[in-house]
């Protein structure tokens, strides 16, 4: 691995195929904002012929990142694939953004990859490397997903390699450190006036030769006796820990009883420890220098992947039922077989509109063919599941994404992946299947989106497509969530951290010509009395011919939280017509729902109407429900209104050294701590009850607070009174206009 030489049998311009899914393999780039993911994608897609020149993050020219905003913002934002050729093999590098906000990106990296490469500079803090990438890396290792690691940036490190190797092993070995252990070492170019030393070239430890780049092309040259001697530790303890993971449990006494092991063996041992997702090797890679055809280390990381990353027939598939969840035995990535696909991105193209990117995991699916697409949504924790949709659609033109190029396709065979036009209203999570055989696949999990944003069309035009513009925007990004708020009447837009809620913003201006202004979130109060109190309603007027009268007398008195508005009929005498109780009922209920004295919706309340007079012309309906909101309105006048506030069950799941910091962050935030828990290795449950008023923010502060390693979920609890300062503070927000978070 690493040894051997290849041509460029990539070719810009068309689109690379697969005969077979034993000649694909799927990988997915992990890493923490800023670790050289992209420009990664970009050496890898020049050594294999894919692209002529490496483009620069800096100046908006790679591949990977072609939306504008991604300009803009010179980060990723957006899952993108690039299918480059190497060795006979089709290689769909999965390029995912590296902040926490684009995690849903990642998400759908993760569906449609078998491998991953975890992406780590020398140039960051170990925080950066240890902190989501880690959680991460645990979720890889649940479902068994092969894993190797790439060190970046060892031109301007902070960290040199062998200290970047242990603490990948620290992090990412957990128990068994040396299944985290590097195939090669870097050499170094003569350090310039920046006092940074060039990265030249690699040394192969199970080879021991020189991998050598300087010279713009990749030449081979044997170490001498003082360059191999530093490389004997290094290269006896990855030799124990390829044959610790072999499944020859002979070949640990021949190596131990000094037996010299052929590096054919060793190879093909380290290839199928890779593939079992029990080592996990590290190497060294820095893009092009400027006239160089190849990246240091990119041959190496290509070789590794078509030779120890798992073919997409060695992966296990998603568990898949019936429509109505009857389980069916296990699927194979046969071409043959039924077809199973499923949509793990959706997006919009300026010029064909809407794209979805299809992973088949079994069958082949071809353009013209009908699929039934039967949508389950993805589960958003703490809420609701979307509602099922299933459809029959005919299935538009097939298309090999790469970057903003869409390379046409004739079919898409199991393993591989590739964009399918005019899906109809297929969303992401939705199963493909045949019309005659319908399937579902089990779904996939997205973070709930917990920071919210409320926004107000900013004219009569941007408000006639703001619905349309948002719907969209929902349709393509399943971490956003809409709320159309009935207690508020705002419209809040949830999303999963503020980078996010700029794309969102930056999206509805630039892709749906909609205009928006962002303002204060408010959170939905309730009112209640203190105490019991009595009112009387009077709607007597009289102006010539018809007029109105009304009147009614009510008690009212607080019930327990949760009690809603209880109505209660006590006249006697028919003071009141037993026809227009109800309407007094209406106008009191009618009132409460607007409330008595800051706007919010009045509660937990027993409502006894004991008293009243009528006219038997003038008196009506509209009448006495006017008198019942009247009577309630004084009622109100005469004791002390409570404001209530929401309290939300909020569970935090942060590393065990944050878990001082974040319970005295919830005491600040007037919450009320019930309970800890350890939830694995290294990790604690916090569990506690907070007002929903100091936790708009939430999001952001506990990703600052745990080093992006922490997160929540959150449900309501209830109602309960909000301390008399702060009920005051809000009442003065309220005559200004907002109760904002």
């Amino acid at each position: 691995m690493g040894d051997k030489a290849h041509a460029h049998t990539g070719a810009a311009g068309r689109a690379a195929t697969a005969g077979h899914p034993s000649s694909i393999r799927n990988v997915v780039l992990v890493g923490h904002s800023g670790s050289g993911k992209t420009t990664l994608v970009e050496a890898l897609a020049q050594t294999a012929g894919a692209v002529n020149r490496a483009g620069r993050v800096e100046d908006g020219s790679t591949v990977s990142d072609h939306d504008g905003i991604e300009h803009r913002q010179q980060r990723s934002v957006q899952l993108s694939l690039i299918p480059v050729e190497w060795g006979g093999v089709k290689i769909n590098l999965l390029d995912t953004p590296g902040y926490a906000d684009f995690v849903g990106e990642l998400r759908a990296g993760l569906r449609a990859a078998d491998a991953a490469l975890f992406v780590v500079s020398a140039a960051q803090e170990a925080d950066a490397v240890a902190g989501a990438t880690r959680a991460v890396w645990e979720e890889c290792a649940a479902v068994g997903m092969p894993r190797a690691i790439v060190v970046t940036h060892l031109d301007t490190a902070r960290t040199p390699f062998d200290a970047m190797t242990r603490i990948c092993g620290e992090i990412f070995g957990g128990d068994d450190p040396d299944a985290v252990l590097p195939l090669h070492l870097p050499v170094y170019g003569p350090e310039g006036s920046d006092g940074h030393a060039p990265l030249t070239g690699l040394t192969g430890l199970l080879s021991q030769r020189i991998f050598d780049y300087s010279g713009g092309e990749r030449k081979e040259n044997p170490p001498d006796e003082a360059q191999r001697a530093p490389l004997a530790d290094a290269r006896d303890r990855l030799i124990e820990g390829i044959i610790a993971e072999s499944e020859d449990e002979t070949l640990m006494d021949r190596y131990l009883g000094g037996a010299d092991i052929d590096i054919k063996t060793l190879v093909d041992d380290l290839e199928r420890a890779v593939a079992r997702g029990t080592f996990h090797p590290v190497l060294a890679a820095a893009p092009a220098a400027e006239g160089a055809r190849q990246g240091v280390g990119t041959v190496e990381l290509l070789d590794l992947i078509t030779g120890g990353f798992p073919t997409p027939l060695e992966h296990p598939l998603p568990a898949v039922t019936t429509l109505h969840g009857a389980p069916l035995p296990a699927l194979g990535c046969d071409p043959r077989g039924p077809l199973v696909a499923e949509v793990v991105k959706t997006a919009s193209d300026p010029y064909v509109g809407r794209l979805s990117l299809v992973r088949v995991f079994s069958g082949t699916l071809r353009s013209d063919d009908t699929v039934h697409v039967f949508g389950h949504g993805l589960t958003d924790p703490g809420h609701e599941d979307r509602p099922f949709h299933e459809a029959e659609i005919r299935v538009g033109a097939l298309s090999s994404p790469f970057g903003k190029q869409q390379r046409p396709l004739t079919e898409c065979i199991a393993g591989d992946l590739a964009c399918v036009a005019r899906l109809g209203t297929a969303e992401t999570g939705d199963t493909l299947s045949a019309p005659d055989r319908p399937l579902l696949m089990e779904p996939w999990t997205m973070p709930d989106p917990l920071l919210p944003l409320a926004i107000e069309a900013r004219g009569k035009a941007d408000e006639d497509k703001l619905s349309e513009g948002l719907a969209r925007l929902v349709a393509e990004d399943p971490t956003m969530r809409l709320e159309q708020n009935q207690d508020t009447r705002q419209v809040v837009l949830w999303c999963l951290g503020e980078a996010h809620l700029d794309v969102a913003l930056d999206r509805l201006r630039s892709r749906y010509a909609v205009q928006v202004d962002t303002v204060p979130h408010r959170v939905a109060l309730r009112e209640t009395f203190a105490g019991p109190s009595t009112g009387r309603g009077r709607h007597v007027k009289q102006s010539g011919g018809h007029g109105q009268y009304a009147i009614c007398e009510i008690d009212v008195e607080p019930l327990p939280p949760g009690s809603g508005i209880e109505f209660v009929d006590k006249v006697v005498g028919g003071s009141v017509p037993r026809q227009f109780i109800p309407s007094v009922e209406k106008g009191v209920r009618t009132q409460a729902a607007h409330g008595v004295a800051t706007g919010h919706p009045l509660v937990d309340l027993r409502v006894t109407l004991r008293d009243g007079k009528s006219h038997s012309v003038d008196s009506s309906d509209a009448a006495f429900q006017t008198a019942g909101a009247l009577a309630l309105r004084e009622a109100a006048a005469d004791t002390r209104i409570q404001l209530l506030e929401p309290v939300a069950e909020i569970r935090v799941l942060v590393p065990d050294e944050c878990v001082g910091p974040v319970m005295s962050d919830l005491s600040g935030r007037r919450g009320r701590v019930v309970g800890t828990e350890q939830s694995g290795p290294g990790r604690t449950l916090v569990r506690a009850e907070v007002p929903e008023l100091e936790i708009g923010r939430y999001a952001v502060d506990l990703r600052s607070l745990s080093h992006g390693a922490g997160r929540f979920d959150r449900s309501y609890a209830r109602h309960e009174a909000m301390p008399a300062h702060l009920s005051d503070r809000m009442r003065e927000q309220q005559h200004n206009g907002t109760n904002g978070t």
